[in-house]
């Protein structure tokens, strides 16, 4: 498919992942990628893969997003890290830091390119957010917290770059087989208390009517539907892929 020929994507956290897996999706739909992570050398093998850029950025460093101006057609924000700790065991810093990550960067990604997006007439903007961004989970208040800051930023963007032609949608998977579910397994049999080869059963899909895993492949398809010509009616959206989670 070459839907995209000619769009040029930005995708954040791209090393791995749902990042990768929309990278490849998007390219294979032909359009221009630039892999951004804080992982330089996965960001670079990924780009090399697909025939792209990579940049190797520190999100976390929002001072020098500050300035910044992109001239990318499609940019996906999927950069995010999870901490699982009780609230009143939650260091602060920790929490600060995925509210920066997830809810700051991307409002800085976004300012920085809505005016090129502005100026064409044109543009996509797609927040790989969580159906925690709908739900709630004890022991991830920072998680939670900045998924649903994610949310009402895609809908302001999506009221703002409406009459622009940008729309602005998130993606709001379950559980996705990626690195940052594998690490969570044993941070989550410590505080629910279960062997770490029953979390997936125990804690993790216990709310889904489909008892697995997203697949990376399966969240990058719904990605580039949302950056295609085909989707320029969906603008401030949340698209659930959660398994039958969120029908509760």
């Amino acid at each position: 498919m070459s839907e995209l020929t000619g769009r040029s994507a930005l995708v954040t956290g791209g090393a791995s992942g749902i990042g990768a897996a929309c990278a490849r999706t998007l390219a294979a739909r032909g359009a221009t990628v630039t892999v951004a992570d804080v992982d330089a050398a996965g960001a670079a093998a990924v780009a090399r893969e697909i025939g792209g850029d990579s940049w190797a950025v520190d999100l976390l460093d929002v001072a020098a997003l500050e300035d910044l101006e992109l001239g990318t057609d499609i940019l996906v924000n999927n950069a995010g890290v999870q901490h699982i700790a009780p609230i009143e065991q939650f260091a602060p810093r920790r929490f600060r830091e995925l509210q920066t990550l997830m809810v700051e960067a991307p409002f800085l990604l976004v300012r920085a390119a809505l005016p090129h997006m502005y100026r064409q007439g044109w543009g996509r903007i797609v927040n790989v957010s969580s159906v925690h961004g709908l739900r709630a989970s004890a022991y991830k208040v920072a998680y939670v917290t900045a998924k649903h800051g994610l949310e009402g930023l895609s809908k302001v963007t999506a009221l703002e770059g409406g009459p622009h032609g940008v729309t602005s949608n998130c993606v709001n998977p379950g559980y996705v087989r990626t690195p940052l579910v594998d690490e969570q397994i044993a941070d989550q049999a410590a505080a629910h208390g279960v062997p770490e080869q029953e979390v997936l059963a125990k804690v993790l899909l216990t709310e889904s009517a489909i008892r697995r895993l997203v697949e990376p492949d399966e969240v990058a398809g719904l990605v580039s539907w949302l950056a295609s010509p085909e989707a320029a009616m969906v603008t401030g959206a949340a698209y659930t892929m959660d398994g039958g989670w969120s029908a509760r």
